[in-house]
């Protein structure tokens, strides 16, 4: 497995992935070399580390086969795995005024969500959020949870204003003279 750095998070990302993998090589890409605690963990769960820069993937009938090296040379792995940077970028939320912020992780940014209360409310009024372009650890699942609960939330603020429009025009009709003989 090739673990292409793409952040200050690579090393972890190594580790992590050599818990799947007993062939894990670190490419750093140009990246800082890790630290020498760093270089013992990776050393010690048996990771390779190669400081040269990638020129490019190799693929084989629609496959990774492997990684080629600026100096030409190529090191053969049969999967390949980056750090993505998850950005909530939807012209719709930009069109409403949806603010956006960053998600940091040991001083790492690693993308950017709506900004949102825990119920999904954003600042704007009506406006609510869910899945991960409110949570950039989100999956499929805890995106339609998240959908679900949203929308619990947002429907019992329907139920409150739809109630506070009817106590409303219930006063004005109690306050209302009657006509004589009712």
């Amino acid at each position: 497995m090739a673990v292409i750095a793409s952040n200050a998070l690579a090393v972890h990302q190594a580790l992590m992935f050599r818990q799947w993998s007993d062939d894990v090589t670190l490419f750093l890409n140009g990246r800082p070399h890790p630290s020498d605690t760093e270089s013992e963990q990776l050393a010690a769960r048996g990771i390779a580390v190669v400081e040269e820069p990638l020129d490019r993937v190799v693929f084989e009938d629609d496959r990774v086969t492997g990684v080629r090296l600026a100096s030409g040379a190529v090191v053969a792995r049969q999967a390949l795995v980056v750090s993505p940077r998850m950005t909530a970028r939807s012209k719709v939320l930009a069109s409403l005024g949806v603010a956006t912020e960053e998600v940091e992780m040991n001083g790492v940014v690693l993308g950017t969500v709506a900004r949102s209360e825990p119920t999904g409310a954003t600042s704007v009024p009506g406006v609510w959020v869910a899945g991960n372009v409110a949570d950039l650890r989100a999956q499929v699942i805890s995106s339609a949870a998240a959908g679900l609960d949203v929308a619990a939330l947002l429907n019992a603020d329907l139920i409150a204003e739809d109630t506070s429009v009817a106590v409303a025009a219930r006063r004005r009709l109690l306050a209302a003279p009657q006509p004589a003989g009712r």
